[in-house]
C-alpha cells in the first residue's frame, strides 16, 4: 500500500485549517447570526456551503463515486494548485510533463517554486517507453498526465499509467478535461486499486459550464480530506453550485449527451474537411473537442480567420505550424471551413 502520510509536506500536515462558520454549525435554522453577514436581501446574502454537499451528492451518483473521494474545485486550476502546496516541497520535489501539454501544469510549478521535468512525446505525440519514464524520475512529487492530452488529442493507455503510479513516489493526476468525447474509459475505475492516483475532470467542456468554473478532482478521500483542509473556506459561490447541480439532472443530462454526440460529428467532418485542404500538412486524431493541425502557412491563416471574425489557437509555440481548432456548432464550422477553401483559392 502507498503511503500518503510520507508524501504531504510538513507544514501542511502541521496546519490547523480555518474554521468557518458553517463549519461549526450546520443545523436547520432561519436566524443566523454567526457568520457577519448582512441579514438582507436574497438567498445571495449567505455564504455558500463551504463543501458543495448537494454537489457532491448528485456528482457521486452520477459517477458512482463516494463523496468523501471528490473535491470541487473554482476551476481545475484550483485543484492543480493546492495539490503542488500540499505534495511538492519547494526546491526538493518535482513536478513531471509529458510535452507538449496543457500550459498550466508548468505555471503552477513555477509559482510554487517546483522544478518542472518535461518528458517529450514521440513524433506520434505518443508517450515514450516505461522504461524510459522510469528512468526519468529521479525525485518524488506531482506526475500530470493529460489523457485525452491538449492539444494534441490523443489518449493514452490505461495499464501504462497505471505502471507510472506503481513507480512513482508522489501523485500521478490524471487530467481527464475532455475525456466525455473520447472512446476509453475513465482513469476513476483505478481509484480503488491505485491510492496515489488523483483524476481531474471539469465541467467546462461537456458539460457547457466553462464560465462557473467547477473543476473536479476524485481520489483517496485522504487525499481529498488534504484538499479541503487548505483549500479557501468559500472556494465555489452558491450560483455555481446551484447551476452545476441543475445540469446534472435528467432533461439536462440527456440535452448534454446529444451535444457531445453532435461535437463528436462535428469533430469527424472538420477532420475530413481539413485533410483535404492543399495549405495542410498534417491533421491528427483527436478524442477531444478540439483539432490539431499542421499547416504550411500558419500565420496568413491566423490573420484571414481573424478578418472573418474568427479565432482558433495558435500552438506553434509548443507545435511546430501547429493550430489548435475548437469544434463549434455545424454554422461556425460551415464557416471555418468555407473561409480555409477561399484561401486556397
Amino acid at each position: 500500500m502507498f503511503d500518503l502520510e510520507k508524501i504531504i509536506r510538513p507544514n501542511i500536515k502541521m496546519l490547523t485549517p480555518y474554521s468557518s462558520a458553517r463549519d461549526e454549525y450546520r443545523g436547520g435554522t432561519d436566524i443566523l447570526l454567526d457568520a457577519n453577514e448582512s441579514p438582507y436581501g436574497s438567498a445571495l446574502n449567505r455564504y455558500p456551503d463551504p463543501y458543495q454537499t448537494k454537489l457532491k451528492q448528485a456528482i457521486g451518483k452520477a459517477k458512482g463515486i463516494e463523496v468523501s473521494s471528490i473535491f470541487i474545485g473554482n476551476g481545475s486550476d484550483e485543484a492543480i494548485d493546492l495539490l503542488f502546496r500540499a505534495y511538492c516541497e519547494p526546491k526538493v520535489d518535482k513536478a513531471y510533463i509529458f510535452s507538449p501539454t496543457y500550459g498550466m501544469y508548468r505555471v503552477s510549478a513555477q509559482v510554487n517554486n517546483v522544478e518542472l521535468v518535461e518528458l517529450p512525446l514521440t513524433v506520434e505525440f505518443e508517450l515514450p517507453s516505461i522504461d524510459m519514464i522510469k528512468d526519468s524520475i529521479t525525485s518524488r512529487g506531482l506526475f500530470f498526465i493529460c489523457s485525452p492530452n491538449n492539444p494534441t488529442g490523443n489518449i493514452y493507455s490505461l495499464d501504462v499509467i497505471s505502471e507510472i503510479a506503481k513507480a512513482f513516489d508522489g501523485l500521478v493526476i490524471l487530467d481527464e478535461a475532455y475525456i466525455d468525447f473520447s472512446n476509453s474509459k475513465s482513469g476513476t475505475c483505478l481509484l480503488d486499486k491505485i491510492d496515489n492516483l488523483v483524476v481531474l475532470q471539469t465541467m467546462s467542456k461537456a458539460y457547457g459550464l466553462a464560465g462557473l468554473r467547477l473543476g473536479l478532482a476524485y481520489a483517496n478521500k485522504k487525499i481529498i480530506s488534504v484538499l479541503n483542509k487548505i483549500k479557501p473556506p468559500y472556494n465555489v459561490n452558491t450560483l455555481s453550485q446551484e447551476k452545476g447541480l441543475e445540469a446534472l439532472n435528467e432533461k439536462n443530462s440527456k440535452i448534454r449527451e446529444k451535444q457531445i454526440s453532435e461535437i463528436i460529428c462535428q469533430r469527424e467532418r472538420m477532420f475530413k474537411a481539413l485533410n483535404e485542404l492543399p495549405i495542410t500538412v498534417e491533421v491528427f486524431p483527436s478524442q477531444g473537442n478540439f483539432i490539431l493541425a499542421i499547416f504550411t502557412n500558419p500565420q496568413q491563416i491566423l490573420e484571414s480567420l481573424r478578418n472573418e471574425g474568427i479565432i482558433i489557437r495558435d500552438r506553434r509555440s509548443q507545435i511546430k505550424n501547429g493550430l489548435r481548432i475548437s469544434i463549434g456548432n455545424p454554422d461556425e464550422n460551415t464557416k471555418l471551413i468555407n473561409t480555409l477553401n477561399e484561401l486556397c483559392k
